[in-house]
C-alpha cells in the first residue's frame, strides 16, 4: 500500500502551462470581478471589499469577516500580488 506524502502523483507541466489562462483573466477589467470569502462565505463584486492602505501596500478584505482577500504591494518595477491572504504571492514586472 502507497503511502500518502501530501504531493499529487501524475505528470506534471511547468508553470509556462498557466501563461494562457492567466492572461485572460489579467487583462479583464478588475471591478467586475467576482470574489468569495472562503471563512464566511459572503461573496460579492471587488468594490465591496474593505480596503486598507497604502502603505505598505492595499490589503483588501471581507467586509463580514475582515478575513484578508488580496494583498497588493508595489516594489521598484514590480507589484507584489497575494490572494486570500495566503503566506505565498507572486511579483508582475510592472515596468
Amino acid at each position: 500500500m502507497a503511502q500518502d506524502t501530501g504531493r499529487p502523483s501524475g505528470t506534471h507541466q511547468d508553470g509556462n502551462r498557466l501563461a494562457g489562462p492567466l492572461s485572460e483573466i489579467l487583462r479583464a477589467e478588475a471591478t467586475t470581478a467576482w470574489w468569495r470569502c472562503p471563512d464566511c462565505g459572503r461573496s460579492g463584486p471587488l468594490a465591496e471589499l474593505h480596503v486598507y492602505g497604502p502603505e505598505p501596500g492595499l490589503t483588501a478584505r471581507c467586509p463580514a469577516c475582515s478575513r484578508v482577500a488580496l494583498r497588493m504591494v508595489p516594489e521598484e518595477g514590480h507589484m507584489w500580488l497575494s490572494l486570500g491572504g495566503a503566506t505565498g504571492a507572486f511579483r508582475f514586472r510592472t515596468a
